[in-house]
């Protein structure tokens, strides 16, 4: 069955092709129209969807790095405890030193002990503000992501409403589409798609009007023309590369300029020319 379908697509002349392209085309165009009543909607709604995902993400790294600062205040108070616990051994020991040597060496422990005590403390303050710091910021994000969570459900309540009007219709349009799709060869269907794609308003097959490009405006050859109407073969305009057919193919009628019919000139008679001798 499918090998009858591809046969039957080869097998379509150049003028079926060009009408089956120009009835998609139209079709295309209507499914971009209900895209346009949609505005920037969706696009929105993916951008407040994205920056939820990353206030989250971010909330998480903070969340990570206050753990981080409490371990390393848990640890520095560890550390403290065991400096504390080494002065007072030391402290013991200095009233049971046996000369000057021992004394300087344990009195140098203790100063050593006492400093890192101090930078310790001092880093603990350091991280606890830190954690201050963080918990902020935690809160804003919080309060952002609330406020951009509104928002979101404005945006889509708004995009869901809009997209039920359409839904029916947008549907019924993909499936006419994808019946045409299925009866235009797939180098060719490709290549619109591929024109389509690149054109700013989204026209793949453009016919000729007044003379020129339905897609550009550009200037047509009358020889080009010729070739148009004659529907032998595929012909792109040379200038934005969209496929041209004839208005008559395209089901268009374009009203025909009316050419002003310029005022004859009289001709001058013998008798006109020369004026008439007064009779004496």
């Amino acid at each position: 069955m499918a090998k009858e379908t591809k046969k039957e697509t080869v097998d379509l002349s150049i003028e079926e092709k060009l009408r089956n392209l120009y009835q998609l085309q139209t079709i295309l165009s209507e499914i971009d129209k209900i895209k346009t009543l949609r505005g920037e909607l969706p696009l929105e709604v993916q951008d407040l969807e994205d920056e939820l995902e990353g206030l989250s993400t971010r909330i998480e790294k903070i969340h990570g790095t206050i753990d981080e600062l409490n371990a390393d205040i848990a640890n520095r108070k560890h550390t403290i405890e065991a400096n504390k616990a080494s002065i007072e051994k030391y402290q013991q020991q200095l009233d049971n030193v046996r000369n000057n040597r021992e004394y300087e060496s344990l009195s140098k422990e203790i100063e050593y002990q006492s400093l890192d005590v101090e930078l310790n403390e001092k880093r603990i303050r350091e991280a606890k503000a830190a954690i201050d710091q963080k918990n902020e910021e935690i809160a804003h994000c919080t309060e952002e992501m609330k406020e951009r969570r509104a928002d979101l459900e404005v945006k889509k309540s708004e995009l869901e409403e809009i997209v039920s009007e359409t839904k029916s219709e947008e549907e019924k349009l993909r499936e006419k589409a994808k019946a045409l799709e299925a009866t235009i060869e797939p180098r060719l269907l490709l290549a619109f798609k591929r024109i389509r794609k690149n054109s700013r308003n989204g026209l793949g097959i453009v016919y000729v009007q007044r003379d020129a490009c339905g897609g550009c405006f550009n200037k047509i050859p009358p020889q080009r023309q010729l070739d148009i109407r004659m529907r032998k073969k595929i012909i792109v305009c040379e200038y934005c590369g969209r496929i041209m057919i004839d208005p008559e193919l395209a089901g268009v009628t374009l009203e025909n300029k009316v050419a002003e019919e310029k005022p004859k000139r009289r001709r001058r008679t013998a008798s006109s020319a020369i004026p008439e001798e007064d009779n004496k």
